[in-house]
């Protein structure tokens, strides 16, 4: 029994959802600088500030991907975890834009991060559970058209509602203009409607049904389906290598040992906590208690099979870059650009409103480039297409130091678009056809650790390297996520190419499409 081709149509319904998932990325993206500076940030503090979203990702996507893996109900495996995200980012996305502090953002973006993520977890593993390995691809790239059509319309939101609307987008100091209020107001109620479009327009295979696809699956294309095992006492020996380094670390930072920036103490405390986390699954093992999810996360991770760990180093230097360019975009040209940080001043606002253009500008570009990849991969391969890629998102994070004229900075989007598109959907399209489709849920959480830990590392380091070395001049953040790029590029080479499927099969409607 092998799992049937869906048609273009069904493949359309089963990832919109992904449109209002990111048009609340998007805003969240393009405005929360934005939202920190006119509360009283700074730059060293809004990296750190930054940082709630990837620390909510870490721990959120693995939890929800194996209890996605488990759940069973009138709504199915996946689509309940989609609904009640949504609802939650959605409420989420309506009160972010009052908050009246700093303090208040801050926890709202957590809060806002952790119910999109929900989410978008369950989206990943959807496009693994519903389809067949050839049209894995298409599904992905399907996901990343919706990414970037949503993206350039919220990021540029703020723009079009003072521009096209009349609504103003200044306001008193500490107070969030209202044209982003209105723009978070339209972007929840986008959440919501795309995801329950996506739940009510698809019907998810039974539990017995993908068991007998991935059975026929691997007829096919046989998978090392072993069960991973690590020992207790490699668990305690990598604990105590893990937690000592990151205590020592701690310490040196607390006690501002040849002036280390405070934020440092992020990254240090994450290695204590892995070290931690190691101990207690080392603890767990050894009474036997190891069929938790805690458990079962901590095992897989130290067992991922080959490509996901190479596929590992290519994310975490592909998304370095990114979160770089999320928190540091607006005061980099607007102080560079612009030249002003004056949070009330029309020229700050004019900058930033055209970062959101910017913004929607590269995903224009990421639109265009998900309808091309599938074409450049048929030309080449898989890890071939994403290697341009990433190397014209690296040419074009770089050249920002070298382009004076705001207005001339369309032109790097161009590449950054391919290479946002390109993360989103080849690594994942690589990927599922490596892991088990019993544990899909689980490893594309996993996954999402090596897109979350080069986030904590550029919200620890950023500040520092831009106050240490380049006089505190922002705009050589995107240069030092350019180059992190461009390292991207080069590991993708070290990935191998999937297993041509030996037989095609036959089209059948088995998901059903309101």
């Amino acid at each position: 029994m092998q799992k049937p081709t869906l048609s273009f149509w069904q493949i359309w319904n089963m990832c919109f959802g992904f449109f209002g998932i990111q048009f609340g990325f998007a805003l969240q993206n393009s405005n929360v600088s934005r939202i920190f500076q006119t509360l009283g940030a700074d730059y060293s503090s809004m990296t750190i500030l930054w940082v709630a979203a990837p620390l909510t990702g870490l721990f959120v996507q693995p939890i929800i991907g194996y209890m996605s893996d488990r759940t069973w109900g009138k709504l199915g495996r996946r689509r309940p975890y989609f609904l009640y995200g949504a609802i939650l980012a959605s409420l989420s996305l309506f009160i972010m834009p009052h908050s009246p502090a700093l303090w208040i953002a801050a926890g709202m973006l957590w809060i806002m991060d952790a119910s999109i993520n929900v989410s978008m977890e369950p989206f990943r593993a959807f496009v693994g559970d519903m389809l067949p390995r050839k049209q894995r691809g298409m599904g992905y790239a399907m996901q990343s058209f919706f990414i970037g059509v949503a993206s350039v319309v919220a990021s540029a939101l703020p723009w079009m509602m003072t521009n096209w609307f009349d609504i103003s987008n200044t306001a008193q100091a500490g107070v969030i203009p209202d044209s982003v209020r209105f723009s978070f107001y339209a972007g929840g109620a986008l959440f919501l409607l795309a995801v329950l479009w996506t739940v009510f327009s698809t019907k998810e295979y039974s539990p017995e049904e993908l068991a007998a696809f991935e059975k026929a699956e691997n007829a096919l294309n046989p998978q090392d389906d072993h069960q991973p095992s690590r020992s207790a006492k490699q668990f305690f020996q990598g604990g105590i290598i893990w937690g000592l380094t990151g205590l020592v670390a701690t310490v040196l930072v607390a006690l501002n040992i040849e002036q280390l920036d405070k934020n440092l103490m992020l990254l240090t405390c994450c290695l204590l906590a892995f070290g931690l986390f190691q101990l207690i699954a080392g603890l767990l093992e050894k009474k036997g208690n190891n069929s938790n999810g805690f458990s079962q996360v901590m095992v897989d991770l130290f067992n991922m099979p080959t490509t996901m760990k190479k596929l590992a180093a290519v994310q975490f230097f592909s998304w370095f870059p990114f979160f770089a360019w999320w928190s540091s975009a607006t005061p980099a040209i607007t102080s560079f650009h612009y030249g002003t940080s004056d949070v009330t001043s029309a020229a700050f606002n004019e900058g930033a409103d055209w970062v959101g253009i910017l913004m929607a500008a590269y995903n224009v570009s990421a639109v265009f480039a998900a309808l091309t990849i599938p074409v450049v991969v048929r030309l080449f391969n898989l890890k071939t297409a994403h290697m341009i890629n990433l190397f014209l998102g690296g040419i074009g994070f770089i050249s920002f130091v070298l382009i004076k004229d705001p207005n001339y900075l369309i032109a790097p989007m161009i590449g950054v678009g391919f290479a946002w598109a390109s993360i989103l959907s080849l690594p994942y399209a690589l990927l599922s056809n490596a892991v088990p489709a019993k544990k899909m849920g689980l490893f594309m959480g996993i996954f999402n650790f090596f897109i979350v830990l080069p986030q904590i590392l550029a919200a620890s380091i950023l500040g520092f390297l831009i106050s240490k070395f380049f006089a505190g001049e922002t705009i050589y953040a995107l240069v030092i996520g350019g180059v992190s790029m461009l390292i991207a590029g080069v590991l993708t080479l070290r990935v191998a190419e999937p297993e041509q499927e030996l037989e095609q099969p036959k089209k059948a409607e088995a998901v059903t499409s309101h």
